[in-house]
């Protein structure tokens, strides 16, 4: 690959929204200070599309200074982070000049991690004080869809067809450190993690595979599907659209939730809006169990 293949590659990521990385890889936002975040580096700062870290005062601009700095990786690690994983909230398509066979390989082969029986009961455990239920749980664990890794991480697969034929999996730490991936070659486009009622017409669309089975638990009658991220046009959604099932947005009640609603409504009309009543589903369920 060179120079000029590497630039078009870093351009096509370059624009991706801070918020959009920082919610991708599990940071918290500060509730006194919308611009401090907390991350994996410990607090930054952002402002626009700059950012500063409150340890040892690094800062930098853009999607690939972010990821570089998150992840501690270098800039060709960080662009391949941004080809897999999110590019403007929308599927990441090549221009015709560009390196498609190194995106290829930026994705890789899926590499699932293998399940930890023994670390299982840690796993709903932290699921559990996240509220959900384990009426929820147990079904996705004897289906398969989750697990514990062997390091207690939760493991919620992505799956396709009706096989449930595994194509990656969404990871999410279960320990006091803040911490969510995905599995390596992980083809988001490829299928989702799902939960719900089998043979609904109602879809739901969320963030995250926690917030779609919290959407679950509070809408029963749905089938919650997680776009593992904030993605705005996932390759799968016209196959769901064409079957006619009626599909709702429920992202994030922010930011860059809202905008990438709003761009997915601007593209397929048919899908309506469900905004969360909280930040997020499972803040929503969190607010609902506490009533309770």
């Amino acid at each position: 690959m060179n120079f000029e293949d590497f630039r078009r590659r870093a351009d096509a990521v370059r624009e991706v929204s801070l918020e959009a990385v920082l919610k991708y890889r599990g940071a918290v936002r500060d509730p006194r200070d919308k611009s401090k975040w907390r991350t994996e580096q410990g607090p930054i700062t952002v402002t626009g599309a700059k950012f500063t870290s409150w340890h040892g005062g690094h800062g930098g601009g853009g999607a690939i200074d972010l990821v570089m700095h998150l992840a501690d990786v270098n800039v060709r690690q960080a662009v391949a982070w941004l080809e897999q994983h999110m590019a403007a909230g929308e599927t990441l398509r090549p221009s015709p000049s560009s390196n498609h066979s190194s995106v290829k390989r930026a994705a890789g082969k899926l590499c699932l991690p293998a399940a930890n029986e023994r670390l299982l009961g840690r796993v709903i455990q932290y699921l559990m004080g996240r509220h959900l239920q384990v009426e929820l749980l147990v079904p996705l664990v004897e289906s398969g869809r989750l697990y514990a890794d062997d390091r207690g991480n939760a493991v919620f697969l992505l799956v396709a067809g009706k096989a449930n034929r595994p194509v990656g999996a969404e990871l999410r730490g279960t320990s006091h450190r803040i911490w969510r991936g995905m599995a390596p070659g992980t083809c988001k486009d490829a299928g989702y993690f799902w939960v719900g009622a089998r043979g609904s017409s109602k879809i739901v669309l969320c963030e995250s595979a926690i917030d779609s089975i919290s959407c679950a638990q509070l809408h029963p009658d749905c089938i919650c599907i997680s776009t593992s991220g904030v993605r705005s046009n996932p390759r799968w959604l016209c196959g769901l659209i064409a079957r006619r099932y009626e599909i709702h947005c429920g992202f994030d009640a922010d930011e860059a939730g809202d905008a990438a609603a709003d761009a997915m409504l601007a593209r397929y009309p048919a899908v309506q809006r469900l905004r969360p009543p909280a930040h997020d589903w499972n803040d929503a369920l969190a607010v609902v169990s506490k009533k309770t």
